[in-house]
């Protein structure tokens, strides 16, 4: 079993720029994903990554905008997201997935999950 905890949501201007973070208990080699949730909206997966960067997915929305990537340490997953726009207001988690390999967006395939940070992107 491994818990989440995230940090780095905030508010900001459309155009600008947040950090976010999320840190394992412990060593976790398997996906780790990140996701959002809007009011009234569905979960959606946002990024994920899988050992370290072999295999990095994005949603065609974040493509190009946001950067997800881990530390040497398998602890701790960051999500650089730039160009931030009102549409990516959200409250935003961490999520480790069950896969044995290879990686997903998919809400249904990670089983521990975080509390979650809120990011707000004003017009």
């Amino acid at each position: 079993q491994v818990q989440l905890v995230e940090s780095g949501g905030g508010s900001v201007q459309a155009g600008g720029s947040l950090r976010l973070s999320c840190a394992a208990s412990t060593r976790y080699s398997r996906c780790i994903g990140w996701f959002r949730q809007a009011p009234g909206k569905e979960r959606e997966g946002v990024a994920a990554i899988y050992s370290g960067g072999d295999n990095i997915l994005y949603a065609d929305s974040v493509k190009g905008r946001f950067t997800i990537s881990q530390d040497n340490a398998k602890t701790t997953v960051y999500l650089q997201m730039n160009s931030l726009k009102p549409e990516d207001t959200a409250m935003y988690y961490c999520a480790a997935s069950n896969l044995y390999s290879g990686c997903s967006l998919v809400v249904g395939r990670f089983g521990y999950w975080g509390q979650g940070t809120q990011v707000t992107v004003s017009s």
